[in-house]
């Protein structure tokens, strides 16, 4: 489904990105790792086209679609939520669902009504300014907001980060869900319990350049790998 191929992106004269490349397999979930700083957020960026590499490639349903405009790769299929969420705080939760929905009628798609069958919890704030909404609650928005275009890939910037272990753990359940309709997935996390439970292969980045590869299991149980460019 994604491909990324010895991608190196800068920002400015910054070299950020050192030859990244990963793949995402239909249905899959799969986990970016990395401390703060590592280059996850750019890698997201750089495939979304918010901050395009330089060079390498990036291939989306086998399509090359490197150095495309962001609005670009959300009509082929590629939701995006931001780690800072971007939820547009004058509109209501629901006007912030309305504005980008996209699909065919007839199809089987994410509309309002699914989605708040899917985050009830929204449902019951529909009217209620984003700007007023908890961390917890605006980062729900901002994943039905991805999820409103109706994508095929779902990208996944540090959606735990900065909120307590209670919302944690219900976000990682809604994440699972997701996962078990068959939604694929790229997870960029540092939260290292989030992205074991969630993931079926991961890969760990730092300084720009992916470390390591490999399934869950095998990640689980390589302690030098998570010593060397996890840990804080």
């Amino acid at each position: 489904m994604l491909e990324v191929q010895d991608i190196h992106t800068y920002y400015g004269s910054s070299h950020i990105l050192f030859g990244v490349s990963l793949a995402v397999s239909r249905g899959e979930v799969v986990c970016l790792l990395g401390r703060n700083g590592a280059g996850k957020s750019t890698t997201m960026r750089s495939i979304m086209g918010m901050t395009p590499p330089r060079k390498g490639t990036i291939r989306f349903k086998g399509s090359d679609c490197t150095g495309q405009k962001p609005f670009r790769m959300a009509r082929l299929g590629l939701g995006y939520v931001p780690d800072d969420r971007r939820v547009f705080a004058n509109l209501t939760v629901g006007e912030n669902l309305e504005i980008v929905e996209r699909g065919q009628p007839g199809v089987s798609r994410w509309d309002k009504h699914r989605i708040y069958e899917f985050f009830p919890a929204l449902g019951r704030i529909d009217g209620r300014r984003a700007g007023f909404l908890s961390g917890g609650e605006q980062q729900m928005l901002a994943i039905a907001r991805a999820l409103m275009i109706n994508p095929e890939v779902l990208l996944l910037d540090e959606p735990t980060e900065g909120l307590a272990p209670l919302i944690v753990n219900s976000l990682v359940e809604q994440i699972a869900r997701l996962k078990e309709s068959g939604l694929t997935v790229l997870l960029a996390e540092q939260n290292l319990k989030v992205a074991l439970e969630l993931s079926d292969r991961g890969y760990v980045i730092d300084n720009g350049r992916i470390r390591y590869e490999g399934s869950i299991e095998d990640l689980r149980d390589n302690e030098e790998v998570r010593r060397k460019y996890l840990l804080v």
